[in-house]
């Protein structure tokens, strides 16, 4: 049958494509590349793997920058890594409860210690600077929100070491930066972290994300 002959409905380019979970694009380390490649090297020594496919295994490794992409590679391995658990995307039927708006315009705003989290964080810091450090929070919520806009300004978003952070960058002339994360081989059973989705604007400014609590603290210093 020609192709002119195809049902419309029928034709491959009219078809639509599965959504993506973001959390399956999320760019990874070059740490968690070599503890997938620890995995897939123990999976060899144990006869799961032959010295063939794991040569094939490792440099697709390498050349792999999302999540997803490394799932795929450990996916018949019994300590292969988990797929996580779909993300609630915000829509007209979803209603995030929202915290008091964050601003600093020529001074500085932080949020620090023990505070109760909402479930959105809108921030806004126009020449000045914005600390919003979530490691010690109360995090009633498993996805949190945040957006944030940096004009001329530094905004720093700390979150917990095993935090899963989801961006939606929009630099100009700016720079938004997250500090990678370790990967687990084998998570502990209880553990469940939580997921940020932090959606950034910065025009002349900075947006950065850190990981586990400030050195200061983890010295007891503060």
């Amino acid at each position: 049958m020609a192709q002119d002959d195809v049902p419309q409905e029928n034709r491959p380019q009219d078809a639509t494509p599965e959504p993506v979970d973001p959390a399956l694009r999320r760019r990874v380390s070059d740490l968690e590349r070599e503890q997938v490649a620890d995995v897939l090297r123990e999976a060899a020594g144990e006869g799961r793997l032959s010295y063939d496919e794991l040569d094939e295994r490792l440099e697709t490794l390498y050349a792999s920058k999302t999540y997803g992409e490394l799932i795929t590679l450990t996916a018949d391995l019994p300590n292969g890594l988990a797929a996580p658990d779909p993300a609630p995307q915000p829509g007209a039927d979803v209603v995030l409860l929202t915290g008091p708006v964050i601003n600093a315009f020529l001074g500085d705003a932080k949020r620090q210690g023990n505070w109760q989290a909402p479930q959105r964080q809108e921030v806004n810091a126009v020449l000045g600077d914005i600390t919003l450090d979530y490691t010690e929070a109360t995090l009633p919520f498993d996805d949190i929100y945040v957006d944030v806009k940096s004009i001329l300004a530094d905004v720093k978003i700390r979150v917990p070491a095993d935090a899963v952070v989801l961006i939606d960058s929009n630099p100009i002339l700016g720079n938004v930066s997250e500090q990678s994360a370790p990967l687990a081989a084998a998570p502990a059973p209880n553990a469940h972290p939580k997921t940020f989705h932090i959606r950034g604007t910065a025009i002349l400014g900075d947006i950065k994300i850190k990981r586990g609590p400030r050195l200061s603290k983890r010295l007891g210093l503060s």
